[in-house]
């Protein structure tokens, strides 16, 4: 996983409403790019490393037919 720094030359004093208009600043991104966002809070919320997500636990599901 890469390190990420805060870069404190980027910061730009803003209003609370300006800060949380942030769906403009990602409808430019391309959609692979905003999976890629997804991904990393994936990872950070359940913390696990990017590279390697944990895998789905399949004894705890059963497959019935209908």
């Amino acid at each position: 996983m890469a390190a990420y720094r805060l870069d404190r030359n980027s910061f730009k004093g803003q209003s609370a409403e300006e800060a949380a208009d942030y769906v403009t600043h990602y409808k430019k991104m391309k959609w692979q790019e905003r999976l890629k966002v997804a991904a990393y809070l994936n990872s950070v919320a359940y913390r696990y490393l990017q590279d390697s997500p944990p895998r789905i636990d399949r004894t705890k599901f059963k497959v019935r037919s209908r």
